[in-house]
This record gives structure tokens, C-alpha cells and sequence, in this order.
């Protein structure tokens, strides 16, 4: 079965995250390990305890997320084979995912990672806004309200497109609040994520443009399994272009939908989303009712899926 590999982004985190894998799992454990030496912090007490507070900060959450997803895939190669045709991650989560495709080494994506969230913390600004969830309005008439408030209130973009029906808008909170007024006026539902900052939008342009430049004293080998990147929601082969792309997304829009829509496309059969919640799973069953997914989680998601396998 032709499989692609998914991990979560930010706003998946939730206290006791990655706990049974790491009771289970001596890999996962010495991943752990490592990244709490490398960062300077308990991501034990962290991922398992909290405070939630602190979990839902930038500067924590990013590198918490991306240890988890990594947990998740090394827990799950642990338990049986795991091959893929393809990798796909959700803003964040391209760096597990490009650690899965060996084009990134745990402790470069690690690396890579902190300081991604530290500069976008920066960019950001404290109280400077945030993202909304708007289920239940077309894109086109997301990225109208997004267009028409942005010309008179604020930056305001269109930053996930995550299913049919299902965006994430982002910027200044004037400008979001008035967005999501104005979409619950045309029966639309919104939900704030929890996140910390306005996350892909022109808000993040200085933080790319550094970025950029860590990037470029990166280790990087051509993934293998292809990563199918957010920019352009295509298959990536070459280390170069990944660069540039990791670069680009820090202030581009996610096109998740575009995205699990290609890999259908290229013959994708089971879909696996590895890592924190279950966010990825049910976004892809919106796309497509008839898409197998299944994800790790937990040591339950994962004596689950072992089972799958071996019928």
C-alpha cells in the first residue's frame, strides 16, 4: 500500500503529549534526553506537566511539537517496518517530516527549529495578534473578508488552507477581530488557536529573511522519500530546494488542502499522521471521505496500527 507520512504543526500541543511513548520506548527516551541537553530545558516536565501556558508559547512549543512528531516516527519504526512514497508535514511539522526523510538529522532539525521559533516569537511581537479558525465559508469568501478588512484595519491573510470549508486566517488583532465577526455574520464558526503570534503572514517577513540565512549553514540531503512542500503543495527532491522552501513558508500560506490533494493524485493510498493529537487525520477525511488515515499518537495508536498491519 503507497503510504505518505504526516506530522502535526503548531496548535496540535496539549499537556501529556508524547508520555506513553516515552514510558515505552528506550529511542524515544534518548530523544528526550538529547533535546533537553541541546535546549536547556526539562522537555519532560514540559510535553507531560506543563504548565499549559508555557506549552502554548512559541519559543516551547515548536521545538516540544517537533520532538514529539520525531518521538512518533521513531516509536512507530521501532514497533514494525515503516515505508513511505511520500512526507508531508503542517508548517512545523515539515521539519519532523524532513527528519523522516533523512534529508535533515534529528539534531539539525532540532536546531533548526529553536531558532525558527525564536525569530518568529521576535517578528511577532507580544499581543501583536494571532489566528482564527473559519469553518464553514468557501476560500473565496474567506480571502475576500481576508482582501477587504486588510485595506482598512490591518495585515490580515488567508494563512492555512487546511480543508474544503476549513481556513485559518492570520495578522493584527483588529483586523482579526473584525474578520471573525464578520464571518460568524455569514453563519461561518470560528475558534482562536492556540497560538502565540500572527504565523504566515507578511508579519513574519524579517523572521524569513534570517531564516533564511540559518538555513543556508544547514546540513541538508535530498529527501528520500520526496517531501511534499506547503508552498507549493509539490513533491521536493533536491536539498537546494527545500532550503529556499523552508525559508518561504515562514511567512507563506499552508496549502494542506492543495497539498494531501497531490499525494492522492501520485497514487497515495493510507495516510499516517505521526505525532501530537489527530488534527492531520481528520482534515484529510474532510478532503476525502475515502482516504484510509490512521495516526501515532499514543502507545494505544500504536499497538493499533501494528495491528492494521499485520492483517
Amino acid at each position: 500500500m503507497k503510504t505518505a507520512l504526516l506530522f502535526p504543526g503548531q496548535g496540535s500541543q496539549y499537556v501529556g503529549m508524547g508520555r506513553s511513548l516515552w514510558e515505552h520506548s528506550h529511542a524515544v527516551r534518548d530523544l528526550f534526553r538529547t533535546a533537553s541537553a541541546v535546549l536547556g530545558f526539562d522537555l519532560c516536565t514540559l510535553c507531560f506537566e506543563g504548565p499549559e501556558e508555557r506549552l502554548n508559547s512559541t519559543r516551547y512549543t515548536q521545538p516540544a511539537v517537533f520532538i514529539v512528531s520525531v518521538a512518533a516516527h521513531r516509536a512507530a519504526c521501532e514497533a514494525s517496518p515503516l515505508s513511505a512514497a511520500l512526507v508531508a508535514g503542517h508548517s512545523l511539522g515539515e521539519y519532523a517530516a524532513l527528519v523522516a526523510a533523512g534529508s535533515l538529522t534529528f539534531e539539525d532539525g532540532l536546531d533548526l527549529v529553536r531558532e525558527r521559533a525564536a525569530l518568529m516569537d521576535e517578528a511577532a511581537g507580544r499581543g501583536a495578534g494571532g489566528m482564527v479558525a473559519v469553518i464553514g465559508l468557501p476560500r473565496t469568501e474567506v480571502e475576500q473578508i481576508c482582501c477587504n478588512i486588510a485595506d482598512t484595519i490591518g495585515i490580515l491573510v488567508a494563512a492555512n488552507y487546511n480543508a474544503p470549508n476549513q481556513l485559518v486566517i492570520s495578522g493584527e488583532e483588529r483586523a482579526l477581530e473584525t474578520a471573525s465577526e464578520e464571518a460568524r455574520g455569514k453563519g461561518a464558526k470560528t475558534i482562536r488557536l492556540s497560538v502565540s503570534a500572527p504565523f504566515h503572514t507578511p508579519l513574519m517577513t524579517a523572521a524569513s529573511e534570517r531564516f533564511s540565512r540559518v538555513l543556508d549553514r544547514t546540513p541538508m540531503r535530498c529527501p528520500d522519500p520526496p517531501w511534499v512542500s506547503n508552498v507549493t503543495a509539490q513533491p521536493v527532491h533536491t536539498a537546494e530546494e527545500c532550503r529556499r522552501l523552508l525559508a518561504v513558508q515562514v511567512c507563506a500560506p499552508v496549502r494542506w488542502e492543495d497539498s494531501v490533494r497531490s499525494m492522492l493524485s501520485a497514487g497515495i493510498e493510507q495516510f499516517i499522521e505521526l505525532g501530537p493529537g489527530k488534527v492531520l487525520k481528520g482534515l484529510c477525511r474532510r478532503i476525502d471521505r475515502t482516504a484510509r488515515c490512521d495516526s501515532v499518537d499514543t502507545l494505544e495508536d500504536l499497538e493499533g496500527l501494528r495491528a492494521r498491519s499485520a492483517q
